[in-house]
């Protein structure tokens, strides 16, 4: 196996989901790297497959990802794995990720499970354009802010959220989006008891003000509606001419710099300015 890192996404909650070439590399690989080797031990006693495992997650990704590239450097393979799915996605990986690239270190990703994609194709809301938000900071200030540049944004939003987080979180959204945004709520995704809430922000205030939230949550919320661009009466588009021609532009002058403002065609704005 070549000197490299590989990134090995892992069950989001059905260890059926683990693939052929997932089970390969880990197999293959000289050690894994793993969020919480608990976790990943005890996918490793399910697949039967026994290998050295070094921590690394967001405390000691500093210390801990500068151990791993030397051992990359000096010929070993490196496995990393999350405790659930994509590693590198909103996750401590994205660093091990760069600081492999700064050494001229090959990476693969390895296609595989990820909370975010499964909960966006089963939300019932539009799927051609969204952004990915991951979990919102747990500064009110930030928080804020974080969600207040996104009033305006159109594509679905995706956002990460743990269950004794979730009704802050849904009155944030309330606050940024309205009570009549739509949203679906996805918990425990692929395991027995999953479950994909629909509904608006309003509501799922009001569910979970009555439901204690369980379990992992992946929120979808509905983009902003489509701004409108406002049209100009032919009308008004000639009120305008004619105060650029009072300013002292020619008829001219003023029609092309309306038209072009406007959108509006300028040999039609011309000729209703010639009938003035």
């Amino acid at each position: 196996m070549n000197a490299m890192l590989y990134l090995v996404p892992t069950p989001i909650g059905n260890l059926s989901d683990i693939s052929e070439r997932c089970r390969q590399t880990l197999s293959d690989a000289d050690f894994i790297a793993a969020e919480d080797t608990r976790v990943t031990l005890r996918l490793l006693n399910h697949l039967q497959i026994k290998k050295p495992l070094v921590s690394y997650y967001e405390h000691n990704k500093a210390v801990s990802g500068k151990k791993i590239v030397e051992r990359i450097l000096a010929g070993e393979s490196c496995a990393l794995v999350s405790d659930a799915g994509s590693p590198a996605i909103s996750d401590p990986g994205e660093d091990l990720v760069r600081l492999c690239a700064e050494n001229d270190i090959p990476v693969t990703a390895i296609p595989g499970p990820c909370a975010a994609i499964t909960a966006l194709s089963i939300s019932a809301l539009p799927t051609g354009r969204f952004t990915f938000e991951g979990f919102l900071s747990t500064n009110k200030k930030s928080r804020k802010k974080h969600l207040d540049s996104l009033k305006t944004e159109e594509r679905t939003m995706i956002f990460y959220e743990a269950p004794h987080k979730l009704t802050d979180t849904l009155k944030n959204l309330c606050d940024a989006f309205g009570a009549e945004r739509k949203i679906s709520l996805c918990r425990e995704l692929t395991k027995l008891h999953e479950e994909v809430l629909r509904m608006r922000i309003g509501e799922a205030m009001e569910y979970y003000a009555q439901n204690d939230p369980r379990g992992e949550y992946v929120l979808i919320v509905e983009g902003a509606p489509e701004l409108q661009e406002e049209t100009l009466s032919q009308e008004q588009a000639l009120a305008m001419v004619g105060e650029l021609i009072a300013q002292g532009m020619s008829k001219k002058d003023a029609v092309k710099q309306i038209a072009q403002q406007t959108g509006l065609s300028k040999n039609e704005l011309y000729q209703a300015a010639l009938k003035t």
